[in-house]
């Protein structure tokens, strides 16, 4: 064979770093029950999409619509949960001192170990849209959805899980740490989310006057969600028809054909990225220790340079958990410019609608995607902090090290729990005071603004005036939200505790939550949209329909509304019941953990 077809085969069907992922992960238990579990919940969701009564062809057809098109939502939310999982340790795990030198002496190129980490992470992805696929075509059998959208939106997912894996492997080269990178990964991922649907949101322009319809907007190609919506739900949201309007190629395609723009987006993207990483993956190798910025510019130059003595307090595991993490500078910045942004997000959507550019349906839909954003990111980073709390320390060596000292495990997991808390405490509260805000501007009718601070809503047959956000939400939002958060962390404590590595106790974790969240969401929409008064309380129990309620009652518990003040006060004694029932978890959860601490961790000793 020619030197330049071996060459050309060794960039991936041949690739030996996407041989050895594929070979070692198709062997591995977890992956196998990943993908179990993709597929099942798929299953489930078409089972009860497609069940009930024969009815007619058409109701068939309607029926069948409705389960691919849910299905293809679900795929595509769950490939962004996934990707950044399966993708952080792209490079990491070859960057660890014991094998990435030997890495470096080995015939590939830089090319060949971007492209391996990419396309061998990759594989597992694509072999779940695959293996999902005869799912979708068994749907057709009911009709109501063509062959083509079914193949469009599996390579929407595909689409979407390779520009997401190749961001992770960026982040992964550029900070020299994919395990750590997963953070950033989430946050970034949820914001860009938000932030696009809510603008084009905002965007949309309906087909014709009185008509429901409405055409796509320029972020549509932006976001793989609203790519999904213009596709499978046309009698909703439709292309525009750009041919023969004098517009050119770009602007035909960007919107007129969302798919086939999101498509060579993603490529060209995934494209650019590839190159940059290329031309950086091997500095990492080179990478020494370096001091801070702040101690090169303003204190000695050494490393060794003496240091005063610091007081750990009471506790110094909690001391070492805050510390440790706000000892680099990035993380301290990201924290506190999440709290600025945030604020000032918040600040910006009043002040439009006091000076009436933002009408109330307009300034709630800012502030419900704001919040939602910001509630996401959060209990994200709690989980991916708390999920590698233990394990991190268990690859690195520095647990054995650490249960030689007097520490029993009650203190160690209290002072786990509390550091986290405390380092993510300028995060947390960003979420509160925005609505605290939005409170204060309730409260003050709005400053005098044109439209007030009421808006009317149709609840039923009737018409009722309601606030444009619940003025206690602050604090009822605000409690369930830290003691939910803590859940979150005591979750991630478990697991990290549990799990040999970083990537293994993150996926367990964030699985476990969003299975958590998903069943009180869902009970807590059915109750709050179909129980009067009661059906508000359990509405509480749920962090994310507790904001829909507080942001837009007559969305989350319409049920409840033909007594507003009933409504309110349901809502208060459903969130001080929430904070009861978390506080309690979390208590057990500790004490679970400790009398199984000494035995799961002798029982992982020496692994990584």
């Amino acid at each position: 064979m020619p030197a330049f077809l071996i060459w050309l085969s060794r960039l991936l069907p041949t690739n030996p770093i996407c041989m050895r992922l594929v070979e070692g992960g198709s062997r591995r238990t977890r992956h196998l029950l990943i993908r179990s579990a993709y597929l099942g919940i798929l299953m489930v969701l078409l089972f009860f999409a497609l069940a009930g009564s024969p009815g007619t062809l058409k109701e068939l057809a309607q029926r069948g619509a409705l389960a691919s098109t849910t299905a293809a939502f679900v795929q595509v939310g769950l490939i962004c949960i996934l990707t950044p999982i399966f993708m952080a340790g792209a490079i990491a795990q070859e960057s660890s001192p014991r094998t990435w030198e030997i890495l470096l002496t080995t015939p590939l190129n830089a090319l060949q170990i971007v492209l391996g980490s990419l396309f061998g992470r990759l594989f597992f992805v694509a072999a779940l849209l695959l293996g999902a696929l005869p799912l979708f075509v068994m749907s057709q059998a009911f009709g109501g959805v063509p062959g083509s959208a079914i193949l469009a939106s599996t390579w929407v997912a595909l689409a979407s899980a390779m520009v997401m894996g190749a961001v992770a492997v960026t982040l992964s080269v550029v900070g020299g740490a994919g395990k750590r990178s997963v953070f950033a990964f989430y946050a970034a991922v949820l914001v860009y989310l938000f932030a696009t649907w809510a603008i084009d949101r905002l965007l949309r322009t309906p087909i014709a006057v009185g008509s429901d319809a409405m055409f796509t907007t320029i972020c549509t190609p932006l976001n793989p969600f609203l790519v999904l919506e213009s596709l499978l739900l046309t009698n909703q949201y439709q292309p525009h028809e750009m041919a023969g309007s004098g517009s050119g190629l770009i602007a035909s395609i960007w919107f007129g054909r969302p798919v086939a723009a999101y498509g060579w987006l993603c490529t060209i993207a995934t494209a650019i990225m590839v190159c940059a990483c290329t031309l950086s993956v091997r500095r990492i190798g080179g990478r020494a220790v370096r001091l801070p910025l702040w101690r090169r510019l303003f204190g000695r130059a050494t490393a060794t340079s003496a240091r005063p003595a610091r007081r750990v307090g009471a506790n110094p595991i909690a001391w070492r958990e805050r510390h440790l993490r706000s000892g680099n500078a990035l993380a301290v910045l990201g924290r506190w410019a999440f709290l600025v942004i945030g604020i000032a997000a918040a600040v910006t959507l009043l002040g439009l609608h006091r000076s009436g550019s933002l009408d109330g349906g307009e300034l709630r839909l800012g502030l419900g995607s704001l919040l939602g954003a910001e509630t996401l990111v959060v209990l994200f980073t709690a989980i991916n902090l708390s999920a590698t709390a233990v394990s991190r320390e268990r690859e690195d060596g520095t647990l054995d090290l650490i249960l030689t000292t007097p520490i029993q495990p009650k203190p160690y997991l209290s002072g786990k729990l509390r550091g986290l808390i405390e380092f993510l405490l300028p995060m947390m509260v960003v979420p509160p005071l925005t609505l605290l805000l939005a409170s204060i501007y309730v409260i003050a009718g709005g400053f005098g603004a044109a439209d007030g601070a009421m808006i009317t809503e149709n609840v039923g047959t009737a018409k009722v005036q309601l606030p444009l956000v619940v003025p206690e939400g602050a604090f009822t939002f605000g409690i369930v939200f830290f003691a939910f958060t803590a859940i979150c962390i005591m979750v991630g404590l478990n697991w990290s505790i549990r799990s040999k590595g970083t990537i293994g106790s993150t996926l367990a974790a964030v699985a476990v939550m969003v299975v958590i969240a998903g069943v009180l969401g869902v009970c807590g929409s059915a109750a709050g949209s179909s129980i009067p008064v009661v059906g508000a309380v359990l509405a509480a129990l749920s962090p994310v329909n507790l904001l829909m309620a507080v942001v837009a009652p007559n969305m989350a518990v319409p049920a409840s509304l033909e007594e507003p003040g009933a409504a309110r006060m349901a809502l208060a004694v459903g969130s001080v019941l929430a904070v009861v029932v978390y506080v309690a978890v979390v208590l057990g959860m500790r004490a679970t953990m400790t009398r199984n601490f000494m035995f799961t961790v002798r029982r992982l000793a020496g692994t990584n």
